[in-house]
């Protein structure tokens, strides 16, 4: 809300909700009238431009009685990421990975893409200290090819791991981001099961 609104603009606002929840439509500006007891329908119609002056709801010109509701449009960019448990930033582990419920994150602020096909994982260990991943962080990777320098979520030898892509010649291997830790070079196999696109600090 831009604005703070007035007691009556918060009664109108909030009969908005409470219809649209119900019936899943918006009142009429008549509506709006009858049930406050407005002598004209002008009144009601000052309040809408009231409301929408101050951010919290977009009319639609060519449908009159079509109104949105900004916070729900906000809304429209929160999405449910699944997390499939944790994983190693440290030594590879043999793991499998399950689905361990979701993580609601507004995509817009991250930057990510809104078709993007992404999934959370959480960080143990300390292996990515230097690119600022820490244990206990979350972070979000995208099904994705990945490019040389981007951290991902590899599978190495049978082991699940968070590291640095690196090529060097044409040989891919991972790289920690801890002078502690060694490079991992893969000896049969190493497959990318997502590139990191985004991180959420661990607030503790």
């Amino acid at each position: 809300m831009n604005d703070k609104l007035t007691n009556r603009q918060q009664e109108v606002y909030d009969f908005l909700k409470e219809k649209f929840r119900e019936f899943g439509v918006i009142p009429s500006s008549r509506d709006i009238q009858d049930h406050f007891g407005f002598a004209s329908q002008t009144a009601a119609m000052n309040h809408l431009r009231s409301l929408e002056k101050k951010g919290v709801i977009k009319r639609n010109e060519d449908k009159r009685h079509q109104v949105a509701f900004t916070d729900e449009l906000d809304r429209e960019e929160i999405v449910d990421i699944p997390v499939y448990g944790a994983i190693a930033a440290g030594l590879g582990e043999d793991q499998e990975q399950q689905q361990d419920g979701c993580i609601s994150i507004d995509i817009r602020s991250l930057g990510i893409p809104r078709n993007a096909r992404t999934f959370a994982l959480k960080v143990r260990g300390d292996s990515m200290i230097d690119a600022h991943i820490c244990d206990g962080d979350t972070v979000i990777l995208e099904f994705r090819e990945p490019r040389r320098g981007d951290v991902v979520a590899a599978l190495i030898d049978g082991e699940t791991t968070l590291k640095r892509y690196v090529i060097q010649g044409n040989k891919p291997y991972l790289q920690a981001e801890n002078e502690m830790f060694p490079d991992l070079i893969p000896a049969r196999e190493l497959i990318i099961q997502g590139v990191m696109v985004a991180l959420l600090r661990n607030a503790a």
